[in-house]
């Protein structure tokens, strides 16, 4: 499955809100090195994974949901289950451990 890139709050609130799977957010920043090299690694257990929906957030751009989640380093990761923050991680991780993240 694609990666949904976050461009608004009202975006992430609405896909939050509506999706009926469970949603893996990575939260990052373009000058962050380490977000470089877990983004691929989302990018790769998104297309394996159909039972999850995977989304980015700029967090220099949504400076909003950085904060409203209380996210102080990146990237983080975040599963969100029902509507509620379910999980979270700090730092790079290998692709398999995204994915039993977002299963767990």
């Amino acid at each position: 499955m694609a990666v949904i890139s976050i461009g608004s709050t009202e975006a992430f609130d609405k896909l939050i809100a509506e999706s009926t799977k469970p949603v893996l957010v990575d939260f990052w920043a373009e000058w962050c090195g380490p977000c470089k090299i877990l983004s691929p690694r989302v990018d790769e257990a998104a297309e394996e994974m159909d039972d999850v929906t995977v989304a980015k957030v700029n967090v220099d751009d949504e400076e909003t949901l950085a904060a409203r989640y209380k996210v102080m380093q990146i990237p983080t990761l975040l599963l969100f289950k029902n509507g509620e923050v379910a999980n979270k991680s700090i730092g790079a991780i290998t692709k398999d451990q995204i994915i039993a993240f977002a299963r767990g």
